[in-house]
C-alpha cells in the first residue's frame, strides 16, 4: 500500500539522500488527517454519537493552521478523493457541533480551536477553484462565514464574538493592548494573548476566501463586502518602517517596538510563533499589492534579502527562549515554521525568479537532511514536509484559493506525478546536474514558457513541464512584468 501511495510521484536522478528526504516528507504528509470510519460507521466527538458514514469516510485530526498552506493543496493533486472526504468531514463536524461553525483545529476529541484564524475556508475555496464539486459549497460558505463572523477571533477561544470582534468589524484590525494596559476581555483565553497582527493578517485572507466563495455563489453583496475587507492589511501597515505593526484601540502603533523582540514570549503579544520579520510577508492573497507597498520591485527584493541577512541579535539560547518555534533560522527567516514557507517564492513577484531558485535549493540543502539534523521545526502533520515535497518538485502553491503554482527549482532530473484524474504530469530537467539549480529556459507541452507560474488547469491536463538548467542564473527568464504570478484574482 505504501509503495503504491508513495509511487504517485516517481523521481529519477538526484542523490539517495535527496530521494530519502523527498519520500520521507511525502510519507509524513499522510500522517493526518486520520480516517476513523469502521464498517461504514464512525463515532464523532463533535456530538458524542455514532453515525453512518454513508460511503464517505469520516476524517479527523487536522491542524488546519499548518496544513491549509500546502498539505491540502498537495492532496488536491494526487489524492482528490481523500481531500473530498476530508472537506465533507469538516462540514459534518460543523453540522454536529453547536454552534454550527467550521472547525478550526479539529482533533479526535473535538475542535480544540487552537492557534488563530479560521483557515478551513481556504481549503473550501482552493478545492472548489481547482475543480472539486463533491461538497455543498453553499453550506460550506454558511459555516465558514459563521466561524469568522460569529465566533471570536481571539486565539485558542471558542467563545462567541465580543468587544474585540466588534472593534475589528468597525476598524478593520484586531487591537493590541496599549503599553501598560491589562487584559480584561473575557474572549481572550486565560493564558493566551491577542496576537493582534497575526489575527488581522490571517483574517483578511480568510475574508478574501469568503468574498470569492460569495462571488461564485452569486451573492454580490457579501462578495463586495468581504473582498473590500480583505484589503484591511493596510490598517496595520506602518508606512515609515514598511512592517505590519500592532496598533492599539486608540489607533496608535505600539511604541517603542523592535520587530525582532518586542512581541513577548512566542511573539504572541503581536504575532504568533514568529516575529515581525516573518509576518511582514503574510499577505498571500495580494502579493502584488505588497510589492507596491514596499516601494516597488527593487525595494521588495532588497527587503527580502535584508531579512535573510539580519542576525538574531542575541545568542541562540536567549532567542529561542523567547521564540521556541522560530527555528531553522537564516537571519530572521524561519524555515521551521509554516508562516514562512511561501516567502522564498516571493522573488518571482518582483521579476527575479532566479533568487527564488537559489534560495529554495539552499534552504532544502541546509534544513531538510538525512542525518541527525532531520527537520528544522515542528512537522505539524504534513504542514512542514509538504513544503519539501512541492519545493523538490519545483513549484509551490503560494496562494491557496488561486488555482496556480509558483515555480521554484526542481531537485530531480525527472518527476512523474500520477494525477488524481488518471493523467500524468512530468517535470523534466535538461542539462541536469545537482549543482545546476538555475532555470535557463522552459517549455510547457512543447511551448516556450516564460512565466514564473502555471495554472492548476494546465497541471491537471497532464503533459510535460521541461526546464533547461544551468549552474549560473539566467536573470532574464520570467523577469518581465507579464511573467509574474497573479495576485488577488486570476485574469
Amino acid at each position: 500500500m505504501w509503495n503504491e501511495t508513495l509511487g504517485k510521484i516517481a523521481v529519477t536522478g538526484g542523490t539517495e539522500n535527496e530521494k530519502t528526504v523527498f519520500y520521507t516528507s511525502l510519507y509524513r504528509t499522510y500522517e493526518r488527517m486520520i480516517c476513523i470510519s469502521e464498517d461504514g460507521k464512525y463515532f464523532s466527538a463533535y456530538d458524542g454519537k455514532v453515525h453512518e458514514d454513508k460511503g464517505t469516510a469520516f476524517y479527523v485530526d487536522d491542524w488546519i493552521w499548518d496544513t491549509y498552506r500546502a498539505t491540502h493543496p498537495l492532496r488536491l493533486i494526487i489524492e482528490a478523493e481523500m481531500e473530498s472526504d476530508m472537506i465533507n468531514s469538516f462540514l459534518r463536524m460543523a453540522d454536529q457541533m453547536q454552534p454550527n461553525w467550521m472547525p478550526t483545529f479539529p482533533e479526535v476529541n473535538g475542535d480544540s480551536r487552537r492557534m488563530n484564524c479560521n483557515h478551513g475556508v481556504s481549503t473550501v475555496l482552493d478545492a472548489y477553484n481547482k475543480g472539486m464539486r463533491s461538497f455543498d459549497l453553499a453550506r460550506a460558505y454558511q459555516v465558514c462565514k459563521a466561524a469568522i463572523t460569529e465566533k471570536t477571533l481571539a486565539p485558542w477561544s471558542s467563545k462567541p464574538a465580543g468587544v474585540l470582534d466588534q472593534f475589528y468589524k468597525d476598524h478593520g484590525y484586531f487591537p493590541a493592548l496599549a503599553v501598560g494596559e491589562k487584559e480584561t476581555v473575557p474572549e481572550v483565553h486565560s493564558w493566551e494573548r491577542r496576537q493582534p497582527a497575526a489575527v488581522t493578517l490571517g483574517t483578511v485572507y480568510d475574508e478574501w476566501c469568503l468574498g470569492n466563495i460569495a462571488k461564485t455563489l452569486g451573492d454580490k453583496k457579501d462578495a463586495d463586502y468581504f473582498l473590500k475587507r480583505s484589503l484591511n492589511y493596510h490598517t496595520i501597515f506602518n508606512t515609515e518602517t514598511r512592517f505590519f505593526h500592532p496598533k492599539d484601540s486608540f489607533g496608535n502603533f505600539i511604541q517603542p517596538f523592535d520587530y525582532r523582540y518586542s512581541s513577548g514570549i512566542g511573539a504572541r503579544d503581536a504575532y504568533d510563533e514568529n516575529n515581525g520579520w516573518v509576518y511582514r510577508w503574510d499577505v498571500p492573497h495580494n502579493v502584488g499589492d505588497l510589492v507596491n507597498m514596499m516601494g516597488g520591485k527593487m525595494s521588495f527584493v532588497e527587503e527580502l534579502e535584508r531579512m535573510y541577512n539580519t542576525p538574531l541579535g542575541k545568542g541562540r539560547p536567549d532567542f529561542h527562549h523567547q521564540f521556541g518555534d522560530h527555528t531553522g533560522n537564516v537571519g530572521q527567516f524561519s524555515m521551521g515554521n509554516e508562516p514562512a514557507m511561501h516567502i522564498p517564492y516571493l522573488y518571482n513577484y518582483a521579476g527575479q525568479p532566479w533568487r527564488t531558485q537559489k534560495r529554495v535549493r539552499n534552504l532544502l540543502t541546509q534544513w531538510f537532511r538525512n542525518d541527525l539534523m532531520g527537520i528544522p521545526g515542528d512537522e505539524d502533520g504534513g504542514g512542514l514536509t509538504s513544503f519539501v515535497v512541492f519545493s523538490m518538485m519545483g513549484f509551490y502553491p503560494v496562494t491557496p484559493g488561486l488555482p496556480m503554482y509558483v515555480i521554484g527549482s526542481p531537485v530531480f532530473e525527472k518527476q512523474t506525478i500520477k494525477l488524481s484524474n488518471g493523467k500524468t504530469f512530468e517535470v523534466v530537467c535538461r542539462n541536469y546536474a545537482p549543482e545546476n539549480k538555475f532555470i535557463q529556459s522552459a517549455k510547457l507541452n512543447g511551448k516556450v514558457w516564460n512565466k514564473s507560474w502555471f495554472s492548476h488547469e494546465e497541471l491537471m491536463r497532464g503533459g510535460t513541464l521541461e526546464f533547461v538548467m544551468g549552474r549560473h542564473p539566467n536573470k532574464a527568464w520570467a523577469s518581465e512584468d507579464n511573467a509574474v504570478p497573479p495576485s488577488f484574482e486570476m485574469k
